[in-house]
């Protein structure tokens, strides 16, 4: 990501279960489902017209420290989330 571009807000939408960033006409999500105090991350798509940007870290990081605020534990079913964990130990508690 460019450092003199403002980065992008991560919004949490819990209606649909998801982490979003919206960039002119696309979004970009993070999916989850909650199954007792277990957070399963099932999907991660940032449209190609997105890519590059570091989107799909700024979601997974997004949707971790959520986890973390609430005392989830975590599931990464979606391998995108956890390669993402895999680079960054600071989460590996959350499994």
């Amino acid at each position: 990501m460019d450092p003199d571009t403002p980065k992008p807000t991560v919004i949490y939408n819990p209606d649909d279960s998801r982490f979003e960033i919206h960039i002119d006409n696309y979004t970009a999500v993070l999916d989850y489902s909650l199954h007792g105090s277990t957070m399963l991350m099932t999907h991660t798509v940032v449209p190609s017209e997105l890519g590059g940007r570091g989107l799909g870290g700024l979601l997974a990081q997004a949707g971790l420290d959520y986890a973390r605020e609430k005392g989830y534990k975590v599931e990464p079913l979606c391998s995108f989330v956890a390669a993402y964990i895999r680079k960054n130990p600071q989460y590996q508690d959350l499994l």
